[in-house]
């Protein structure tokens, strides 16, 4: 079972505002990884996290194509961090689109000028520590 604690929550929502912005892994179609920054990264509930995507370059694309991905916090002045597997869906419109957009950070949502961004749902399968132990699995 996954369970978001509530320090988890405060850290992965304050991950931008912190300096210490989150960190996701992908993959293409053929295999080749990718990695970004996403600073709008929250706790969506007990057991998703969310972000704003508004660049619609690489990520997406490997998003689309292959689901799985790892997101990655670490913050050394609160010494915390963890890596979050899971599945990302893509959500381009309705009422989970714009639950995601109502919590985005502002200084996320000033970068989607266009307004088209959307939301991407991570729902978690297994959280492990940096050091690769295994601290929640469905």
């Amino acid at each position: 079972m996954i369970q978001l604690t509530d320090e988890m929550h405060r850290l992965i929502n304050n991950n931008l505002a912190d300096g210490c912005p989150c960190i996701i892994a992908t993959a293409s179609p053929s295999g080749e990884p990718g990695l970004s920054f996403r600073g709008s990264m929250m706790a969506l509930d007990s057991e998703s996290l969310a972000y704003w995507e508004h660049t619609k370059r690489a990520g997406l694309e490997h998003v689309e194509a292959n689901p799985k991905v790892v997101v990655m916090y670490r913050n050394p002045k609160e010494r915390k961090s963890g890596k979050f597997h899971g599945e990302a869906k893509v959500v381009r419109a309705g009422p989970l689109r714009e639950a995601v957009k109502a919590k985005v950070v502002q200084q996320e949502l000033d970068r989607d000028t266009g307004g088209e961004g959307f939301a991407v749902v991570i729902r978690i399968h297994r959280i492990m520590t940096l050091g690769g132990d295994v601290v929640q699995q469905r």
